[in-house]
């Protein structure tokens, strides 16, 4: 058979394999939620959509990319991601989108050149979660990196507060009289602007809570959110946060400690002991090689 039969054959295979997957995925993904007005991710994403600059009529990338759009429902995914990276300009999730399809036909594509074989086909749904591993992990870091110095914030927010002046005001001294602005005090940053441009209080705490995804952040925005609609003094519901913050990150340090014994283990049993026994050993099968072990 030659080459370029053999290509053929493979490519016909990939694009069966790449159906079969289509179906897997389209059985597994959940249903289309109803949308609704008061949700700010769905009004963000009709508003200004990365995904608006496809032209499926003209390109190829993006009719396959309409395809798996409509099919597989991943626009809010994508736009969930996007903004718990922090919605920057590159990537778009368009370009998430792109770099899921990419993964999903070159990764097997240069397997089954490598190997010669049409095993690797079976690998398209997975390579098409590629891109999601990569850039979920990225997320992970960020997030780690904002609950670095969150219960600090709070507290020198609570700080000021108490002084007399708003939240707001509070917000914006601290990035004021931070050296280097951390991932934290940039979405706060943020916050404040949208509230300058035009944003209401709630929708511009929303939209940060939705852009870090820590779960800490949202139990900030909901207790401000609560003192602004019931009229109760934040900086009490500020302090009780903060002491509840140390007291869970006391608890997840003592976890993680308890866990540090176990996880030694493995590399215990399998450098550390192996190292031991061979320095102990070493000199009598020497000596018993060499013929007596020398007493």
């Amino acid at each position: 058979m030659s080459m370029g039969l053999t290509f053929i054959l493979m490519f016909l295979v990939l694009i069966g394999a790449a159906a079969v997957g289509y179906a897997v995925l389209n059985l597994l993904a959940p249903a289309q939620p109803k949308e609704k007005i008061v949700d700010v991710d769905v009004r963000r994403f009709k508003s200004a959509s990365s995904f608006a600059r496809l032209k499926p009529d003209e390109k190829l990338m993006d009719r396959l990319a309409v395809f798996c759009l409509h099919n597989f429902h991943l626009e809010k995914s994508l736009e969930t991601m996007h903004m718990q990276l922090g919605s920057p300009d590159n990537p778009q999730p368009v370009d998430i989108l792109y770099s899921k399809i990419i993964s999903a036909l070159a990764i097997p594509a240069a397997i089954m050149l490598l190997f010669q074989s049409v095993w690797p086909v079976v690998l398209v749904p997975l390579c098409f979660m590629v891109p999601d591993v990569i850039i979920k992990s990225k997320i992970q870091k960020r997030q780690a990196e904002i609950l670095g110095n969150f219960s600090t914030t709070v507290d020198l927010a609570a700080l000021i507060i108490e002084s007399g002046l708003d939240y707001l005001t509070a917000f914006e001294r601290i990035i004021k009289i931070a050296k280097v602005k951390t991932v934290l005090e940039e979405e706060l940053d943020k916050t404040i602007n949208e509230i300058k441009l035009g944003y209401s209080r709630r929708e511009a705490l929303e939209r940060f809570s939705a852009r870090t995804g820590v779960a800490e952040v949202r139990s900030l925005v909901s207790l401000i959110i609560q003192s602004d609609e019931l009229g109760t003094s934040l900086v009490d519901l500020l302090r009780n946060f903060s002491s509840d913050l140390r007291s869970t990150r006391l608890s997840r340090a003592e976890k993680l400690a308890a866990q540090a014994s176990t996880k030694m283990l493995f590399p215990m049993f399998m450098f550390i002991f192996p190292t031991i026994f061979i320095l102990i050993l070493a000199p009598m099968i020497s000596g018993l090689l060499n013929g007596g072990m020398g007493f």
